[in-house]
Order: C-alpha cells, then sequence, then structure tokens
C-alpha cells in the first residue's frame, strides 16, 4: 500500500516536472524566429477545409500563425498576451498566402503584417500588440505594383506599413511609394519615379522621412 502511494506520488511529481519544462521551453524561444509547425489544426475551420498551419513567427513570448483553407484562413495569436484568433480578410478575398506572407516587427508596439499577392497587386492587413493586447488596424492595404513591407520610416519606433503604388491609377509605368502608419493615418508618398524598377532599394524601398512628401489627390 506504501509503495503503491509512492509510485503515484513519483508519477505526479513527474508529470509535473515534464508540464513544467515544455512551459519554460516554449518562454524561452528566441524573438522573432518561425515556429517551424506545420499540418493540420483539426479543432478550427478556413472557408470549407480544416485549418492549415502556413507559417507561425515569434514576436516576443507570443507567436503569430496564419492558418489556411479552401476559400479562407486565420491568425492565431498564443503566448503570453493570451489566445487570439482573427479572420484572415486577404485569404478571403483570393490572395495567396505562402511562407513569405507574414512579416512582424517587435517592439513597445509591435506590428505584424499579412500579405499575399493577388493578379499582380500585394493584399495585406494588419495586426498591432499594445499594452498585452493584439487587435487588427482597420485599414486594408493594397499595393499595386505589388512589393509592401514593413519599416519604420518615420523613426518613432513602430512599424510602417510600407507599399509600392503604380501610378495613373495603375495605368502607367510611374511608380511611387506609400507610406501608412499602423497606428494612425497616412504618412505620406515618395516623389514618383519611371518605373518601379527605378525605386530607390526596389523590390523593398525603404524611404526616408526627408523623401516623403503628402500624397497626391
Amino acid at each position: 500500500m506504501g509503495a503503491s502511494r509512492s509510485v503515484q506520488v513519483t508519477a505526479v511529481v513527474a508529470a509535473v516536472v515534464v508540464v513544467a519544462g515544455l512551459v519554460y521551453a516554449y518562454f524561452q524561444r528566441p524573438n522573432n524566429t518561425d515556429s517551424g509547425q506545420s499540418g493540420t489544426d483539426s479543432g478550427m475551420r478556413c472557408g470549407t477545409t480544416v485549418c492549415q498551419v502556413i507559417i507561425g513567427k515569434s514576436v516576443g513570448k507570443d507567436l503569430v500563425e496564419l492558418l489556411g483553407g479552401t476559400g479562407g484562413g486565420r491568425i492565431r495569436v498564443t503566448g503570453a498576451s493570451g489566445p487570439f484568433i482573427f479572420e484572415m480578410t486577404i485569404a478571403e478575398t483570393g490572395a495567396i498566402v505562402n511562407g513569405d506572407s507574414l512579416q512582424c516587427k517587435e517592439a513597445p508596439v509591435s506590428v505584424c503584417l499579412v500579405r499575399g499577392k493577388q493578379n499582380g497587386k500585394m493584399l495585406g492587413e494588419v495586426l498591432v500588440r499594445k499594452d498585452g493586447t493584439w487587435s487588427r488596424a482597420q485599414t486594408a492595404y493594397q499595393a499595386s505594383a505589388g512589393s509592401m513591407e514593413l519599416h519604420d520610416v518615420n523613426d518613432d519606433g513602430t512599424a510602417d506599413i510600407v507599399a509600392v503604388q503604380l501610378g495613373c491609377d495603375g495605368q502607367c509605368n510611374d511608380a511611387f511609394v506609400q507610406v501608412f502608419s499602423a497606428v494612425g493615418p497616412v504618412i505620406g508618398c515618395t516623389s514618383p519615379a519611371p518605373a518601379k524598377e527605378q525605386l530607390a532599394g526596389w523590390p523593398t524601398p525603404a524611404p526616408k522621412m526627408s523623401q516623403i512628401r503628402p500624397c497626391a489627390d
């Protein structure tokens, strides 16, 4: 009887140690790394099929994952900030979501950009973490020239959305960079270049604030 109870106690203690070790390992992951996860998530549907994990990135002690399926997708956040699930609007509109679709920048106000190509354009949506809570930026983003990145253009410590646009409502080759704040209004635009390939830093331009002026109407 005493030996049996001792074995049970030992098993419980061992289980607690294993769980504690797993939790410690999770919170010791390096920041801004890919999760390496793949496969299905049987508890969730994306569109008409079971969600598949496409890509995940660490943002501090949180893990941001893109989940996709036929005709839909979700963005899942787990970790120290608590669980959050968002519909992936660009997947619902037909954008191609893959391993290059997630970009995150950790800061006191962290920003994650979810992007995907559709008919030569780049569509994007943004999640922001502030004071331990994730929320969706209310603006949907589009880059008609097919390039969209995160870069802190105005040097305020929070990443901005940098989108390359074609001039003439997409009817000419002129191209310029449009910069959006993830937590506020449009910051501005660069002067146009004769072609997108002639923009400094193409295909991932990162203009300085001195190059930004008000966008033309």
